[in-house]
């Protein structure tokens, strides 16, 4: 029997402008997927008891089987290898939360435990890369870098097809942060996709945004490093700025965006693909974090409490 885990981690800055080049910031959350594989019975089966949205594994699932058979070719595993696969954990499966790339991570490494591999960390962030393609079709490599290594991460796309530059970042102590899920699953192939595609017939638009984007970046990397949270606030309310412009909110979105806002958290965005899935807010200390929770809760949407910047989780 092989166990593995996941990490689920939370863009602070960056989404879908990492996909083109452009830094981000990548926070891995306290919350894991973890998996149990056995080389039993026939062929590939997964049972998965994940807290999830509502159609979440339903949605997920043919891609979720391409993934498995993606990471497999890239292990050098007979695709013919009978497992039987358990999904579970602390990570509810919410788009957004890097959940499809938390299961690939947890996945690898269970089925090399079982299968008797020795894969170090970068061989089991190149599988799960290559099952992220299942779910992304472009994926930048963010997803799955935070959920193997954890922590808090900067981290640029090699567009010349190199590895990534990925550097560990530090801030002066863990900070609290509330996820609020739209309830909706969203498709990160399609949104990811959609933005290409607008991007390539409106440069005059979309360029000017995107160059934004790398700049606040860099600004919420200095500011996380200093521990000035207001302002790392008042970016992230920037960057979910840009994602309404690159059209990648919803209506849910933005309406958990400005719950969070009112009640007092420093900054807030959604994280992800967009399209639904979840919202981050900045909420540092218990009383804040709670309180924000508790006024999305009131108004019919699930959330997490966790906390970013924690190093080993």
């Amino acid at each position: 029997m092989g166990k593995g885990s996941g990490y689920g981690k939370v863009i602070l800055f960056g989404e879908h402008f990492v996909v083109h080049g452009v830094p981000g910031i990548v926070s891995a959350i306290d919350s894991t997927t973890d998996a149990v594989v056995k080389k039993i019975g026939k062929g590939i089966s997964v049972k998965d008891e994940r807290k999830t949205a509502k159609g979440y594994s339903e949605e997920k699932r043919l891609q979720q089987l391409e993934s498995i058979e993606r990471m497999l070719k890239a292990m050098g595993i007979d695709p013919k290898t009978p497992l039987s696969i358990w999904i579970g954990g602390t990570l509810p499966g919410f788009s957004g939360l890097g959940a499809s790339a938390a299961s690939s991570v947890a996945i690898a490494r269970a089925i090399a435990e079982e299968l008797g591999m020795t894969m170090p960390d970068e061989r089991i962030n190149q599988a799960a890369y290559e099952a992220e393609k299942a779910y992304a079709g472009n994926p930048s490599g963010i997803d799955n870098t935070a959920a193997t290594y954890g922590g808090l991460m900067w981290f640029q796309k090699n567009m010349s097809g190199g590895p990534d530059f990925v550097e560990r970042l530090h801030t002066p102590q863990p900070v609290e942060i509330v996820i609020g899920s739209t309830g909706k699953v969203a498709n990160t192939k399609a949104m990811v996709e959609g933005v290409a595609e607008r991007k390539r017939k409106n440069p005059q638009k979309y360029d000017p945004l995107f160059k934004r984007a790398g700049e606040i970046a860099i600004e919420g990397r200095k500011t996380l490093e200093a521990g000035d949270l207001k302002k790392v606030g008042a970016l992230m309310n920037e960057n979910h700025t840009l994602l309404q412009e690159i059209e990648v909110s919803s209506r849910e979105l933005d309406l958990l965006v400005g719950i969070a806002r009112k009640q007092g958290a420093f900054g807030a965005k959604l994280t992800g693909g967009g399209g639904g899935g979840c919202m981050v807010a900045l909420t540092p200390g218990r009383q804040l974090q709670e309180k924000v929770a508790k006024a999305i809760e009131q108004q019919g949407f699930e959330v997490l409490r966790t906390m970013i910047g924690v190093q080993k989780l």
